[in-house]
This record gives structure tokens, C-alpha cells and sequence, in this order.
């Protein structure tokens, strides 16, 4: 927007603004000449201190040199989505044409181009954080257009919710692009979110520098001010008498020597008198008797350019009041005098927003009402959409119109649609007021529920409970009501009422699509809840239910993930956990309606399906299921919460395959992403567990220890399963920390919880290996007993490396031949698995116990390719104290060939039947022996 008024406030506003005005013309210079990538200033003060006359000299500076764009918040004005953002990128946007548009912002067009009005939005709710990184994106490749470019924002404590969550976003990325950002604000009038993103703004700018507080006027500033107008006649108490009156204010000290001026006074100290009553007619209630004394016809029209707010046109505002066109330019003439508004007929604005605000504020309520209501309907008349007319019906009073429900409800819709949930929910909050009939009621709460739950879960379950005490949701509605409200009381931590609420509503429905996918939620937190009452019998009826699916729908597919995740949380046979996972997708692929931004199912069961498949040693299918999240999300903009978690898996999947420097690069990103959506949220807690079991693989013990104080990952732990078992991660943290006493309680309690909940996956819950390696030197003998424990539920399993990390542990705990027998025998396994880390920590070990330097060799490779640090660096100090006589033994080259196993698949040595699990003692006799790998094309054939 080309700012109408540059030079409209005078000069002598600039005064005493040396620091500020030099650092300007540094930020422009160093843009406009190359030395610099460009910046941030931001500007502070109260309300007339001069920010605005400061802003119009980066533009005057600017002129000629680079494109400059403007924009400024305003009062009346805050709840329009995205309306300083548009308005700032609106020379931009008016030149691109959609072909156009579409090339420059690539991918991020349909995420940011409905939010910038040039897009149609896509019709379903959107993430509001992908829309922010979308504008982000999107404004960062158009200041490549059209750099050395300047962007300027006026009263940013004005700007809407939208606008000011991108403007901090962006803030934070000036470093690498060709743009100074100019930010003026008023001190504390923010607050809320709209302060929190200031903040961020702020802290993003250098104290000092680019970060700087206007003050007001000293008395020697205001006396030569006030000579510069006046003349040099203007006497010292006259000069005191205007700093006294205006406090050095500088609006107030340029309108009231303007005002002066007019009067004709002469400036001496027999007049000076008088200028605490001519400078009341400036403000408050002296302007608005001020803005009387020019008639009814002028008085009207400001107050219609008022309640319009923005793009205030004479024809519009005469609209409004019922003004013709000679009464209205006749109105408008006289307030361009009076210095209330300027501009030309087509772009009216206020002379200051002091005045926009005594004037709106003068207005009386009922006029006011009415005006909204005229501009309401005007926007509508005129064609553009129920959100751009939401803002007036926000306004108007309460008058029982089935209409205003409907138009704000449709209003609703498109702000979710660009991504605008607190708009929405204003827009749905006053249609309660209205109030909707009878019929509509618990409609409108749902929908309200609904654009609560990316911002509000509190607000979501009010919102739905009272939809669910009322009568009139159709059937199909009400049960996704109920799945919402569940889902809400989770995020909130509260599984154990979620599941009772879904229970409770299965119970009530006959059997049907819709009682089965409750049912079906309702085992999904279940699955979740570490306080399940009842395990083994949850298991059992999920079990029953799950035997005869085909996964012929939607609510089938859900069962079987559930009995999948249920399978392989308790370390049942891996193979009955990965076909039940197949049966649930379609020709190898998630069916339709069950995808990752489906709203149906929540996302949860489909992270369900992926940890099946990652604890079951199929990281092939875990890996193509999160990275397929990991895109669809980008793609779709989804990068809030869902994007946390899908990076969260997708590192933990390069975990599990050994790959720890990428595990942690993801993981990281999973962290920072959750850090904007909240704080101490669930996700945190997934996220941070996995990172610091990444860190303690690489061997980064205090960088592990820095995590965990920051998301104060310890006991009380959330009511929610964390994958992978965060006491096991815990207790593996104290133990290297050599906290010893501290790590048994922890495992400890660990085994209490599994003997509760009867999930016994030594892979995803490994506390047993940890146990028995910290009880061993006080009590060998319940060492032993946990690892012969952890061993046969690591058979039942059967995956290769649930098998080859119990015999490394077990090998902990013997010593001479045993020891390297148990871990040759863990290392043919594990060059099986899929999980490099864990093999190359066995072959280390086994090279160190044999004495041999090619195996500790090959573990030394194998631990520098994962990026384990310090297990590299134990198998390189090894293998330099062996060469350099350390140990009176030698290293030898090679070792003795070992007995060769049986021929017996090792997923089959033991297989339960899938309908009839064994007790997870049943393996206790079976001790088949293992050296060899099995054969790549075997194995590329059994996986």
C-alpha cells in the first residue's frame, strides 16, 4: 500500500530523533548499496511520540533507491485476518497475475495464497502454523523479486493475530535475504498473544541499535520547535507553557502550534493562557465537540470512516450515513480543514489514530451498532465473501436472526479454510449470542468445538460436552463430536476420562460403522494409557474382535492396527504383529480416508501402525509410512504439531537403523517445531525421550543431560505410553551418568509398570538388559534371573534384534569363553537386524572379549558410520593399547570358527501359534545357537 500521506506530519516531529534518524540511514544505505543483506528496526513508544514521522523518513530516505511497501494496523481492524500482511504485500500481489504467482511461490501457493487473498482456500480446516511458514516462504521469495526492498509496519500493537504470528516468524529469518523490516509500536497497549509476538520481533532487533524507545521532547527541543513555527518572536514562558500543556509530546506539540498558527495568536506569555484550552480541542472530548461544531453531515461521515476502519472511501462512507454526493464532499472538505481526516476521495484516512480512536469511541452505541450492521450488509451487497463482512457482524447487537448465524457460521468456514481458527471462533462464539434456533444449537456449539481444538482443547471440550447435552447432532456428527472430545481430553492428559466418554457412547449405539469406529478409538486410548486398569483382558477381547477382520473398511483397518500395536507392545510374535499391520493397508498403502491429514481417524493410530512396524524390525515399511507423513504434511502445510511428531519418527526410524547424526538432526527439528506449538505437550515428551536415547548412543552424555533438563524428562511421567519406554531411556541416563542407585529405582519401577500392564517388548522397553547389568555386582543372582527373563520374552518376539540384544546382555553378565561365546552369538543376529547401532556395539564387544583385531575392527567401522562417538573411540583405544602392548595378551588376527547353528529360521525356532500366545515363559528351554548371518538374498527374501 502506497502510503497517501508520507510528509502529512510535519517536520518538526523529528526533532531530538538524531540516533534514530542515523540509524536508519545506515539500515538504508547498507541495503541499497550491498553492504548489508538488510535488517530490522523496530521503534517503541507512547502513543503520539513520533514513530510515524520517523517511519515516513526511511521512506523519504528510501525514495529512488529500493521498493519500499507499507502497512498499518488498526484499531477497529484487528479481527480481519491476515489484513496487515495483505495489505502490506498488496503491490506485489496486484501484479502478479495467477500464472504467475503460482511460479514465484511454488509449492507454498496453495498453503499461503489463500491466506493472501490470491488462491481459493481448499474448503477443509488448515494447519494455522504450515499458513505462517507458507507466508513466510511466500514473502521471502517476493522480496527476491523485487529486492533492495523495505517493508514497513505502522501501530503493529493494531495488527491482527494473523499478521503479527507471521511478522515474528519472518523476523527471525532476515538474515539471509534482502530486506529491512521497519516495526513501530506502542509500549504495553499489546497484550495476549499479540504481545508475545512483539516480544519475539523485539528480540530478534539489537538494543541500542536497531531496537530503540522514543522520548518525549525536552524543553529546549519543544521551545526550539515552537520558534521554528512561530517565529523567533515566540518569548521563553510561552515555550514552557507548550512543553508544560503537551508534556513534549510531539503530535500534541505539532497540532497545537498548528493550531495556534490558525488562531492567529501571537506567541507571548500574555496568550499562553489559552493553550491548555486550545490543545483540549485536540484530543478527547475537545476534539469531538471539535468535530460538532462542523455540522451533522461531517460528523456523520467520520463517524462512518470510523467504523470502517481501512479503505475508507468517500462513496462507501457516504453509503453508510445516507449522505449524497455534494453533502458528502462538502462533509469531507471541512474534516480535511480540521486536520481529522486526509487523503484524496478514494483513500480517506485519519490524520492521526488518536483521532480515529476519540472519534469511534464518540460515536454513540446505538449509531455505532447501526453503522456496523450498514457496513456489514454493504460488504455483502458488494459480492466479497461472509469473512470480509464478519468483522460489522461482530459488532451488531444480538436480535435473535437466523441470518447472521448462517453468514457468520459461513464466515467461519472460510477463516479455517485460511487457516484462521481464532477468527473463526469469534465469528462462531457471537453466533451463539444471536442465539441459532432450536434445531441449529448443538450444530454451532460442534462447530465451535471443532475451530477450538488446534488452539483451545479446554475450550473444544466445553464446546462439545454442551453439543453433546443437547439434542439435535445427526448421528454421524455426534460420534465424531464424541472422537473430537476424546482426542481434546488426551491432549489435555486426561486419557483416562477419554476413554470413559467414548465408552459410555459406544455403549449407548447399535452395532453399526458408527459403534465400531468408537470402538475402535476407544481401544486406540487404551493402547496409549499407562493406567489401564486391565490389560490382559483388554488384550483378550481386542484379540477376539481383531481374529475374523479382513480390514474391509475403514473401522476394521483401525481394529487391526490396534491388535498390532497391542501385539507388539506386550512382545508377542513379531510376525503376527507385522501381518496384522498388512491387513490393515491397502495393496501396501493406507486406504483411502485413513491418510495422515484424514480428520476421521486421528493421527495417533497411524502412529500406532508405524511403531508396529518399527519395533518389529521392519523398518523398511516404518520408514516409508513417516516419511510419507513427513511430506504429505510439508505438502499440505501441516506444520504444527502433526509435523513435530512425523519428524519425531522419521528420526527415530535413522535411530533404529544406526543412522545417529541424521537421528539427531530430525529429532532436533521435532523439538523446535513442538516448542512452537507449546510447552510440556505430549509430543515433547516422544520427542525428547527419542533424542536422548540418540544422544546416549552417540556417546553425548551432557547433551543428553541438556535435554532432559530442559522438557524435565523424569517422573511425574504423562499418563500417555512414549515410544520408545521413557523409564528404561531414563534409568539407561542415570547409569551412564554412574548414578547407580537412582537407575534401579527408576527400572524398578519400569518393571512395576510392565507387570501392571503386561507389555513386555524388550526392544521398545528394554529396562530388564538395564537391570540386570546394574544389580549384577550386588545380587548376581537376580541378574541372572532378569536376563534369562528378557531372553525369553526377546524369543517370543523373534525379530533378530530383541534375540541379539539379550544375549549381549546376558554375555554382560559371564565372563571368559561364556561371554564370547553369548556374543558371537548376539552378533550373528544382529548383522541380521536392520539396526546397525546395536551390531556394531556387539561387534565391539565381541572383538574386545575374543581379543581380535579384525572383528574390533569391523565394530569400529561400523560405530564411526552410525556416528557413535564414543563407542568408536573405545574400539580405536582397544585396538591402540593391543598394538602397543597394553595387555600382556596379544590381539589376535582372526577368530576360531564357531559351531554352526541349526538351519531353523530364527522367527520360527519358537513361533506361538497367532490365535493361541503362549505364556511368556514358554521359551525358557530353548537355547539354538547362532554364529552366522543368514544369507543376504534369505534374508532380502524373508523381509
Amino acid at each position: 500500500m502506497a502510503r497517501e500521506n508520507a510528509q502529512a506530519v510535519p517536520s518538526g516531529a523529528l526533532w531530538e530523533r538524531d540516533a534514530e534518524l542515523a540509524a536508519v540511514s545506515a539500515a538504508v544505505d547498507g541495503l541499497c548499496e550491498g553492504h548489508d543483506t538488510g535488517g530490522l528496526l523496530v521503534f517503541t513508544g507512547e502513543a503520539g511520540i513520533g514513530k510515524t514521522a520517523v517511519l515516513g523518513e526511511v521512506e523519504r530516505v528510501a525514495a529512488g533507491r529500493c521498493t519500499v511497501w507499507t502497512a498499518r494496523g488498526g484499531e477497529t481492524v484487528t479481527s480481519v485476518p491476515f489484513h496487515v500482511v495483505r495489505q502490506l504485500l498488496q503491490p506485489a500481489l496486484v501484479s502478479l497475475g495467477p500464472v504467475e504467482a503460482r511460479e514465484y511461490l511454488g509449492d507454498w501457493y496453495e498453503i499461503a495464497g489463500p491466506a493472501l487473498g490470491i488462491a481459493q482456500p481448499g474448503g477443509r480446516q488448515v494447519d494455522p502454523q504450515g499458513v505462517v511458514d507458507g507466508l513466510v516462504a511466500a514473502v521471502s521469495r517476493l522480496v527476491m523479486l523485487h529486492w533492495p526492498l523495505i517493508l514497513v509496519i505502522d501501530d503493529a500493537h493494531w495488527a491482527d493475530q494473523e499478521s503479527l504470528r507471521w511478522l515474528a516468524a519472518f523476523a527471525e529469518r532476515l538474515d539471509d535475504l534482502p530486506v529491512l523490516l521497519v516495526v513501530a509500536h506502542r509500549d504495553g497497549e499489546a497484550t495476549g498473544d499479540s504481545a508475545r509476538h512483539l516480544e519475539t520481533v523485539g528480540r530478534a532487533a539489537r538494543p541500542g541499535t536497531s531496537l530503540a524507545t522514543l522520548t518525549a521532547f525536552t524543553p529546549d527541543a519543544t521551545a526550539g520547535l515552537t520558534r521554528a513555527t512561530l517565529g523567533e518572536g515566540a518569548d521563553d514562558p510561552f515555550c514552557r507553557e507548550v512543553w508544560a500543556v503537551t508534556g513534549g509530546n510531539p503530535y500534541e506539540t505539532v497540532e497545537l502550534l498548528a493550531k495556534v498558527r490558525a488562531a492567529g495568536m501571537e506567541p507571548v506569555e500574555s496568550t499562553a493562557g489559552a493553550l491548555r484550552e486550545l490543545n483540549a480541542k485536540a484530543r478527547g472530548r475537545g476534539l469531538v465537540a471539535t468535530l460538532e461544531g462542523l455540522g451533522t453531515d461531517a460528523t456523520k461521515l467520520a463517524w462512518s470512516a470510523a467504523v470502517l476502519g481501512t479503505n475508507i472511501t468517500l462513496r462507501l462512507a457516504a453509503e453508510l450515513t445516507g449522505l449524497g454526493t455534494e453533502d458528502a464532499a462538502h462533509g469531507a472538505r471541512l474534516l480535511r480543514e480540521a486536520r481529522i481526516l486526509t487523503g484524496g476521495d478514494d483513500a480517506l484516512e485519519f490524520v492521526h489514530p488518536l483521532i480515529a480512536t476519540a472519534v469511534y469511541q464518540s460515536v454513540p452505541a446505538a449509531a455505532r451498532t447501526a453503522l456496523h450492521g450498514q457496513a456489514a450488509w454493504a460488504v455483502t451487497r458488494s459480492g466479497r465473501s461472509a469473512a470480509e463482512a464478519s468483522r460489522h457482524l461482530l459488532e451488531v447487537h444480538p436480535d435473535d436472526d437466523p441470518e447472521i448465524v448462517d453468514q457468520l457460521r459461513r464466515a467461519a468456514r472460510e477463516h479455517l479454510a485460511v487457516g484462521a481458527p481464532e477468527a473463526a471462533y469469534r465469528c462462531l462464539e457471537r453466533a451463539l449470542a444471536e442465539p441459532p434456533l432450536p434445531e441449529t444449537h448443538a450444530t454451532v456449539l460442534y462447530e465451535l468445538g471443532c475451530a477450538a481444538l488446534l488452539t483451545s482443547p479446554n475450550g473444544t471440550v466445553a464446546h462439545l460436552r454442551a453439543a453433546l447435552a443437547m439434542d439435535g447432532l445427526e448421528p454421524g456428527t455426534r460420534t465424531d463430536a464424541v472422537c473430537r472430545l476424546s482426542q481434546a481430553l488426551v491432549h489435555l492428559g486426561h486419557v483416562s476420562e477419554a476413554v470413559q466418554t467414548i465408552g459410555r457412547e459406544a455403549a449407548r449405539l447399535e452395532p453399526g460403522p458408527d459403534r465400531m469406529r468408537l470402538q475402535a478409538v476407544h481401544y486406540m486410548w487404551e493402547g496409549i494409557h499407562t493406567g489401564e486398569a486391565d490389560a490382559l483382558e483388554r488384550s483378550r477381547v481386542l484379540r477376539e474382535i481383531a481374529q475374523p477382520l479382513t480390514g474391509r473398511d475403514n473401522s476394521e483397518r483401525a481394529l487391526l492396527i490396534l491388535r498390532a500395536f497391542d501385539a507388539m507392545t506386550r512382545g508377542e510374535n513379531a510376525e503376527l504383529v507385522v501381518e496384522l499391520c498388512d491387513r490393515a493397508l491397502v495393496n501396501g498403502r493406507l486406504a483411502p480416508g485413513l491418510g495422515w491429514t484424514d480428520t476421521e481417524w486421528s493421527f495417533e493410530l497411524l502412529i500406532m501402525l508405524g511403531g508396529s512396524y518399527l519395533f518389529a524390525d521392519r523398518l523398511d515399511r516404518a520408514e516409508a509410512l513417516f516419511a510419507e507423513a513427513l511430506r504429505i504434511y510439508e505438502i499440505s502445510g501441516w506444520s504444527g504439531g502433526h509435523l513435530a511428531i512425523a519428524h519425531a519418527f522419521v528420526g527415530y526410524v535413522h535411530r533404529r537403523r544406526g543412522r545417529l547424526v541424521e537421528a539427531e538432526g530430525y529429532l532436533r527439528e521435532s523439538l523446535r517445531l513442538a516448542d512452537r506449538v507449546g510447552e510440556e505437550l505430549p509430543m515433547h515428551w516422544d520427542a525428547a525421550c527419542m533424542l536422548i536415547d540418540t544422544l546416549l548412543c552417540r556417546g553425548h552424555l551432557g547433551r543428553a543431560q541438556e535435554i532432559a533438563d530442559r522438557y524435565h524428562f523424569g517422573p511425574p511421567y504423562p499418563s500417555i505410553l512414549i515410544l520408545p519406554d521413557a523409564q528404561s531411556v531414563r534409568g539407561r541416563l542415570l547409569l551412564a551418568q554412574g548414578r547407580t542407585k537412582e537407575a534401579i529405582d527408576e527400572l524398578e519401577s519400569a518393571s512395576h509398570a510392565a507387570a501392571e500392564t503386561d507389555r513386555y517388548n524388550t526392544v521398545l522397553a528394554p529396562w530388564q538388559h538395564l537391570l540386570a547389568r546394574a544389580v549384577a555386582p550386588r545380587d548376581p543372582r537376580r541378574a541372572a534371573e532378569l536376563a534369562a527373563d528378557a531372553r525369553r520374552q526377546a524369543e517370543r518376539f523373534g525379530t533378530d534384534t530383541a534375540i541379539g540384544e539379550a544375549l549381549r546382555c546376558a554375555a554382560a553378565l559371564e565372563t571368559g569363553q561364556r561371554a564370547t561365546s553369548l556374543l558371537a552369538r548376539a552378533v550373528a543376529y544382529l548383522e541380521s537386524s536392520p539396526c546397525a547401532y546395536e551390531h556394531a556395539e556387539a561387534r565391539v564387544a565381541y572383538g574386545i572379549a575374543a581379543r581380535d583385531a579384525g572383528e574390533l575392527t569391523r565394530g569400529l567401522t561400523l560405530a564411526r558410520a552410525c556416528g557413535a562417538d564414543t563407542l568408536a573411540a573405545r574400539a580405536r583405544d582397544v585396538l591402540r593399547e593391543g598394538r602397543g602392548g597394553g595387555d600382556s595378551r596379544p590381539v589376535v588376527t582372526s577368530l576360531p570358527p564357531p559351531a554352526r547353528r541349526r538351519q531353523v529360521d530364527p522367527l520360527h525356532e519358537c513361533a506361538p501359534t497367532p490365535t493361541h500366545p503362549p505364556d511368556r515363559h514358554f521359551c525358557a528351554a530353548i537355547r539354538t545357537p547362532r554364529v552366522e548371518s543368514i544369507t543376504a538374498e534369505r534374508e532380502r527374501g524373508r523381509r
